[in-house]
């Protein structure tokens, strides 16, 4: 039973990149999880609704069938995670249960399985397919580099959406004051006003609302010019995080190659694993293969490999070959 659970975890976590029917799974899974995107939004179409409802609805009911036994089969093999966070058979379960991505595969399924169960057709539940999207996130990298980023400088974003809300407050109750009298439809309260304050301050500028009077104006023109300081801030603190994160997954990576070498070449298995390790922290070939050939030519041990099979070459194949 183990190794049957073992084998249907790493079929689901994509855990080996050379596994062609791991590759087949996930590619079908893929592939399902965007059309099922695509058909929610032509179903929001009601003449295409009307015309294709049987297709629409057979096509429901095999999306949800396959996406309960994936969701089951998860939570199922999720005590072989190499994380060991959820070895426990119970505790485990319902730890991976309650994990970001268990819950998406569970809130992707719900409306459907309410609508079958109870009869229910709330049409809000039935949008709530499109959550169906977010299981992509699960074969990304770099959504799991960007929610890196934002861990790391959580602080740093937090500050700077506290000043965003503390100036769009201010901002709000100045141009209300100003404003109040020349337009009292869309300047009336500062939550009415807070509206144009958030279009200013973003830098959208729809047109819908602006000032009319001259002190309007200066005020809108202030808080655009701030606007776009805030905004400035915001992107440069987001590309500090990006090259900070990427700086240590690549360090990441060297320490992993460093290991691996110790023994002076790559074997098969470890080329696997350092493979994975890349599609995990992101980086690209290019990346990667600097890495690796500058340990190469650092580690005293190192022997050269055939850059066709990665198979050492010995020093006497060397000196048997022409200058």
């Amino acid at each position: 039973m183990r190794p049957l659970r073992h084998r249907v975890h790493n079929l689901l976590d994509f855990g080996n990149q050379h596994d062609r029917l791991g590759l087949a799974v996930n590619g079908f899974l893929i592939a399902l999880i965007l059309a099922n995107v695509v058909a929610v939004v032509l179903e929001s179409v009601e003449d295409l609704r009307r015309a294709h409802a049987a297709l629409f609805h057979a096509f429901e009911f095999f999306s949800v069938a396959v996406f309960t036994i994936e969701y089951v089969l998860r939570l199922w093999s999720s005590v072989d995670d190499p994380s060991r966070r959820y070895r426990d058979p119970v505790l485990g379960r319902l730890r991976y249960a309650a994990s970001p991505m268990a819950l998406i595969d569970l809130l992707s399924i719900a409306p459907s399985l309410l609508q079958a169960l109870f009869g229910l057709d709330l049409r809000m539940l039935r949008l709530l397919r499109l959550l169906r999207v977010l299981k992509l996130t699960r074969y990304s990298s770099s959504i799991d580099l960007l929610s890196d980023v934002f861990k790391e400088d959580a602080r740093a974003f937090g500050a700077i959406f506290a000043i965003f809300a503390v100036m769009l407050t201010l901002v709000a109750g100045v141009i209300h004051m100003v404003e109040h009298d020349a337009q009292p439809e869309a300047f009336g309260s500062i939550p009415a006003s807070m509206w144009w304050a958030i279009v200013t301050l973003t830098t959208l500028g729809y047109g819908d609302v602006v000032p009319h009077t001259a002190a309007g104006k200066i005020i809108g023109g202030l808080v655009a010019v701030t606007g776009v300081s805030v905004l400035a801030l915001l992107a440069g603190l987001l590309s500090s995080g990006f090259n900070d994160q990427l700086r240590i997954r690549r360090r990441q990576y060297q320490v992993m190659v460093a290991k691996a070498l110790r023994d002076g070449h790559l074997s098969e298995e470890e080329r696997r694993k350092l493979a994975k390790r890349r599609d995990s922290l992101g980086l690209t070939e290019t990346d990667a293969k600097l890495i690796l050939d500058q340990a190469m030519v650092q580690s005293p041990q190192a022997t050269p490999t055939c850059p066709h099979c990665g198979k050492p070459l010995h020093a006497e194949a060397h000196r048997t070959l022409p200058p």
